[in-house]
Parts: structure tokens; sequence; C-alpha cells
């Protein structure tokens, strides 16, 4: 299948499980955003759906130089009455002073049907991840997951893997962790 242009429709997932999607995701690639650090590792987004059932709390961690960073927000459809899987997802910013909310889009573009691996993307088509419920995945999937990003218009070539520690690094709160602060730098190119 030809690549789409970058101005068409993606395809977008439709009638997703909301509550089996909910849980802990590993980044398995990434397109390179400001938003997170260049020398990340175990990243990895945990989604709780709260008692409304409309509402995700989202927690996104990464670890850089041996700290935790993490910054948390919620996710909510973008349209309640569709059935596609177009969500926006809302932080505060500067994370260590919410002032400011930052609402992006988080697409699910793939999600297998046993709720184990997915892509997802927006429609700019300047983010993409590539995520799994494993700190690790097989070439094979990972492959397939490429093949469905390109059918998508993504230049797959400036994905970066993610390193994932096996197993993953614990994330309890410790004195070490750092709230949002990779925002902060990363305004600062660091």
């Amino acid at each position: 299948m030809a690549a789409k242009k970058s101005g068409s429709e993606m395809t977008v997932v439709r009638g997703l499980d909301v509550a089996r999607y909910m849980g802990r995701w590993y980044e398995i690639a990434s397109l390179p955003n400001f938003f997170q650090p260049r020398d990340g590792r175990d990243t990895r987004a945990t989604y709780t759906l709260r008692p409304d059932g409309a509402t995700v709390d989202v927690l996104n961690e990464t670890w850089s130089k041996g700290k935790r960073d993490y910054i948390q927000g919620t996710a909510y459809k973008a349209d309640p009455a569709s059935d596609e899987a177009k969500l926006k997802v809302k932080f505060y910013l500067p994370p260590f002073l919410p002032i400011i909310p930052v609402v992006g889009d988080y697409w699910v573009l793939y999600v297998d049907e046993d709720y184990q691996y997915a892509l997802v993307g927006e429609p700019r088509r300047k983010d993409l991840w590539i995520l799994c419920r494993q700190t690790h995945m097989e070439e094979e999937v990972y492959s397939q997951l490429l093949e469905k990003a390109k059918e998508e218009g993504y230049d797959v070539e400036k994905l970066r893997k993610t390193p994932q520690d096996d197993p993953p690094p614990e994330s309890d709160a410790a004195p070490t962790d750092t709230k949002g602060t990779w925002w902060f730098k990363s305004l600062f190119g660091k």
C-alpha cells in the first residue's frame, strides 16, 4: 500500500475499549519531540480511568541521567459522540507550577486485538509513539507497526528506539524525582 499524503485523513481505531486500554504502556520508539529528553530511557505512560468513565488520568515517566522525571495530565475523547479513538490530552505548564493548560491530540492509530501493542499519533504527523505492554517488542511486530505508520504518512526513518531496562525501574517517588523539568530544560535545548 502506498504511503498516504501528509494532508490526508489518518485511519484511527474505532470502538476502542477504553477500559482495556488502561494500565501501563512502555515506549518502544518515538519521533523525537521537544517535550521529551533526548537521553530519556525507560519511558512509559500509565493510564487510569476515572469513575466518570470518560476522563483518563495520565502519568508519563522517563529516566534521564539516573533521575525519574514525570508529568501528570488528563485525557478525554475529542468528540464524545464519535466512536473514533481521537483523544485530547491536557497537561499544565510548567508542571512544577501548573498555570498554563496545553492540550494536544492523541490518536490511537492501531491497537492489536489483545491490547498488547499500540501505534499512537496525531493529525500533523509530528508525534508518533510505538507502545507495548512489555519493555520489549518482537522485531516482526515492530516492523508491522512501522509499515502501518508509513501507510499513515509518517517518516519512520526519524523514529528513535527508546532504551528500556528489564525489569523496569520502580516509579515510587524518590528524592531525585523531578516533576516536569524535562519540559523546562527542553525549552533551552538541553
